[in-house]
């Protein structure tokens, strides 16, 4: 399918397209985006809309942490994408994804792209290629050096919600380089963005 994608940072004049595509269940069963801002425990005591206003006070701040991708005028996905102390959980000494260099979180030239959601009936077509050219994009323009991910190796279906952080497929054809693997099926990939 031959959709023409525009991509957008999210700020605060944008949330009611952010709050229009994640629907009513906020994407990922009430997730909001938020698994990688806030320790499990906390998140788990939070209701549905108390994600929801925390993602809203995040994008409120700015700067946007992330871009959302639009066909026309129709918001039809969501790349969460900046700098690594953005995304706390995502450096936790316990994750998978945590830096190589303990002092790469707190770089604020060290960015993630740490989490893609796509409209249901969009999924399994290869969007996700171009969903991460508009993270790499974005990251670039807003001065990151590296943008790193934490993709998955294989699921039995591309459509499946677990692709979330990305195959590793697309981060393969973007020219990540894999820096780290903490576990089977789960790299650390790495990109330059100096060059």
């Amino acid at each position: 399918m031959d959709i023409d994608l525009r991509f957008e940072p999210v700020t605060a004049n944008r949330w009611g397209d952010f709050e229009r595509l994640f629907g009513p269940r906020g994407a990922f069963y009430d997730c909001w985006c938020v698994a990688l801002r806030l320790p499990h425990g906390v998140r788990m005591k939070m209701g549905p809309g108390e994600r929801k206003s925390h993602m809203q006070g995040r994008i409120a701040v700015g700067p946007p942490p992330g871009v959302l991708a639009y066909a026309g005028d129709e918001p039809v996905a969501w790349v969460q994408v900046g700098s690594r102390h953005d995304v706390p959980q995502f450096n936790s000494p316990r994750t998978v994804s945590r830096p190589v260099d303990e002092r790469d979180a707190h770089d604020p030239s060290f960015w993630a792209v740490s989490c893609f959601f796509l409209k249901s009936h969009l999924r399994g077509q290869g969007l996700s290629h171009r969903l991460l050219a508009g993270a790499i994009d974005h990251a670039r323009r807003h001065g990151a050096r590296y943008l790193e991910g934490c993709p998955i190796d294989h699921v039995e279906q591309s459509k499946s919600v677990t692709l979330c952080t990305g195959s590793t497929a697309i981060f393969d054809a973007a020219g990540f380089e894999t820096v780290a693997r903490r576990k089977d099926g789960r790299p650390l990939m790495r990109l330059d963005l100096r060059s």
